[in-house]
């Protein structure tokens, strides 16, 4: 039977006894039924994974005992989504299967079609709540990273930022958009090696307009396709995150 997983931050971590705090004691107590020497899992979101056993169930903190620690290493790519925010709570939805999927950041981007207006404090509230839906999927899947979740914002105010990246891809249906593996061929003949660093770029429904598209291109971004069926934007965030990370493994194991 699997252990029941939790989540405490690395600072949270030190020291031979952990202690869950109050919100993360009362779902361990009154919906997981936790008792006086059970063994658990907590993960730090940061590579390690915690083998604990409960020494003490209190009303409002549980204390672990550390028995045992693993290490897995950081990914050898960093792959980031730059997911437009759909309507409605399918963000949520997207944040979690991306972060199962192994994604390394999530930037959530604000368009003209979805009509999301949000202020500084709004957008930190967003912020708060998918950076805790990423939480909840690590602890759901075993993941030992957890993405990033940043604040929304706009195509313009990301791109600012001129951030580096070795291979950045956007989904599209426009003619001239090639198959990721192409890219991936491309890169990895004039290089010798993998990418360090990947985005995905996804428009929200109805795709980024031509004016964001051209925005983005202009970048460096490459177009590419992924089939040609018109998808949802959820659909499309998880076919471009598993097409990424199945060449990156295939090409790690086959050199």
């Amino acid at each position: 039977m699997a252990m029941h997983r939790f989540y405490l931050t690395p600072e949270q971590c030190s020291g031979a006894v952990l202690t869950l705090p109050e919100r993360e004691a009362h779902h361990a107590s009154a919906v997981l039924r936790i008792r006086h020497g059970d063994v658990v899992s907590v993960l730090d979101g940061v590579g390690s994974e915690y083998v604990c056993q409960v020494l003490e169930v209190q009303k409002r903190q549980i204390l672990l005992r550390v028995d045992g620690k693993k290490t897995t290493p950081s990914p050898t790519c960093s792959v980031t989504l730059v997911q437009a925010v759909p309507k409605g709570k399918m963000m949520d939805f997207i944040i979690q299967k991306a972060t199962e999927l192994g994604v390394n950041r999530i930037v959530p981007i604000l368009t003209e079609r979805v009509n999301v207006l949000l202020d500084d404090e709004g957008a930190e509230q967003k912020q708060e709540k998918w950076q805790l839906t990423a939480v909840e999927a690590i602890k759901q899947c075993g993941q030992s990273w957890l993405p990033k979740v940043e604040a929304p914002q706009t195509i313009k105010s990301f791109l600012a930022r001129k951030e580096k990246t070795e291979l950045s891809f956007a989904c599209s249906l426009q003619e001239g958009a090639r198959h990721p593996r192409e890219h991936f061929d491309a890169f990895f003949d004039a290089h010798k090696h993998l990418p360090s660093s990947i985005s995905l770029w996804v428009g929200p429904e109805g795709d980024f307009t031509p004016e964001e598209m051209s925005l983005i291109l202009s970048s460096g971004v490459l177009p590419v396709t992924l089939g040609s069926l018109v998808l949802r934007c959820e659909t499309a965030a998880l076919y471009a995150l598993s097409v990424t990370g199945y060449e990156l493994q295939f090409r790690q194991r086959n050199g």
